[in-house]
């Protein structure tokens, strides 16, 4: 194994609804959990969406109503889900765009805490982009010299997102060995919320979208508080929602 680790990496992939962050659901989540020993424990589970599944959905993914009918809700498998991932840092292929962002939504409805403070987000699709713009299927071939058969399938995926970062570092030695070396390469995102409707811009937030974009969203919410009305009672993500939030608190509390 060419990373090294110094606490355990959970590598991340999620089979869905589709892709809307406010509006689709987990229906597979696969996690390939790396300890610093090099050693792996993998959970898969199937997820109850207690939605439809769109036919071009399970084009996709290969996973019917029928299929999940029996499964979990993500309410019912969230809290084994949550004790799998806790103290590790965080991995996958495209996975700070697309599958933390809709697990932390699924948490979110679910009324259940699961925070990302403190854990790494490393999102090999960056390494490969960075140096090998391609796909995960030609990640797979270029990086591992293998066909990767059963893609879309969240354990294989998975599985081979670590085989490709372990390939990567073994390619780039600028990335050094450690998740430290490599987000100093690639660097790191400054999250405010996954949905990315607000940014950090010259050192303040700001809102992305709309007729207040480029705006500090302080200044929107002391000028205009129904805006804050409009986006709790709108079709946002939950994560963009508890973020718009906490701003308006910490505001409330400087006033104070």
């Amino acid at each position: 194994m060419n990373v090294q680790l110094n606490r355990p990496l959970a590598i991340i992939d999620l089979e869905t609804t589709g892709t809307n962050l406010g509006t689709d659901r987990i229906v597979e989540i696969a996690i390939v959990k790396v300890q610093p020993d090099g050693s792996r424990q993998v959970k898969r589970k199937l997820i109850n969406p207690e939605m439809p599944i769109p036919s071009g959905a399970s084009d996709v993914h290969g996973i019917t109503d029928d299929m999940v009918k029996d499964a979990p809700t993500f309410k019912q498998a969230g809290n084994e889900i949550r004790q799998f991932l806790e103290s590790c840092d965080l991995a996958g292929y495209n996975s700070n765009k697309f599958d933390i962002p809709l697990l932390v939504e699924e948490f979110l409805r679910a009324g259940q805490d699961f925070k990302v403070d403190g854990r790494r987000l490393l999102d090999v699709q960056r390494i490969f982009h960075l140096m090998e713009p391609r796909t995960l299927s030609a990640a797979y071939k270029f990086y591992c010299g293998k066909e990767l058969e059963g893609a879309h399938g969240a354990e294989v995926d998975a599985t081979a997102t670590f085989e490709v970062l372990d390939a990567q570092i073994a390619r780039y030695p600028q990335l050094g060995t450690s998740i430290d070396t490599i987000m100093q390469v690639i660097g790191e995102e400054e999250i405010v919320d996954f949905a990315r409707r607000m940014v950090v811009a010259d050192g303040k937030i700001v809102f992305n979208f709309g007729k207040h974009k480029g705006k500090p969203v302080e200044d929107v919410l002391r000028q205009e508080r129904s805006y804050y009305d409009w986006m709790m009672q709108g079709d946002f993500p939950q994560h963009t929602k508890q973020k718009l939030t906490e701003i308006l608190h910490k505001m409330m509390l400087n006033k104070k």
